[in-house]
């Protein structure tokens, strides 16, 4: 029965060696990761990008459905921002306090991790709420819109870029970080 136990023990142990379970060594933080930008430059105010290039190219029926989706979203995005501003900015900014205490006090890297996903998609939402105000602005229909949608999916995507390049070179930094403490 010892024997039985002390095995099963060094199994746990392998599969952990093995897998590594700290979330910058995790092959599934860095899908996430992935996912998590490929989505939200695909969608842009939400609206998928293939919507905005298929109006763009034959216009009509589809340019007609992309204006009107453009301007359910704004008007939702604004509605949600307007009626909602102050809870949502405080449960943001507790959030973002707690994994800032929880990253940087005492170190965690779970925190660590998930502040790297959470602090780039504040940005993203606030490029988002300059883009739906502007939108509402006068920029419903036709190029103007074209131009402002296609202007915040790139800035949208150089959030990503940059922060995609600052996850990795802090993922590098603890991962060789924990490997010489380790040796």
């Amino acid at each position: 029965a010892q024997q039985a136990k002390g095995s099963g023990v060094e199994w746990y142990r392998t599969v952990f060696e093995v897998i590594d379970m700290r979330s910058f060594s995790n092959l599934w933080y860095w899908i996430a990761l992935a996912v998590l930008w490929s989505t939200t430059s695909h969608r842009v105010v939400g609206v998928p990008f293939d919507m905005i290039q298929r109006a763009r190219r034959l216009g009509g029926q589809d340019e007609a459905d992309l204006e009107a989706m453009v301007g359910i979203n704004t008007r939702r995005f604004l509605g949600i921002s307007r009626t909602a501003a102050a809870p949502i900015f405080a449960v943001i900014s507790f959030l973002l306090t707690a994994l800032f205490v929880l990253a940087v006090w005492y170190r965690s890297e779970f925190a660590q991790a998930v502040l790297f996903l959470f602090v780039p998609m504040i940005f993203v939402g606030w490029l988002s709420l300059r883009t739906a105000l502007r939108i509402e602005a006068g920029e419903q229909s036709g190029p103007p819109m074209y131009r402002r949608l296609m202007l915040h999916r790139r800035l949208v995507q150089v959030v990503g870029m940059v922060s995609i390049f600052v996850t990795a070179m802090f993922g590098m930094y603890q991962n060789l970080n924990i490997s010489i403490l380790n040796h």
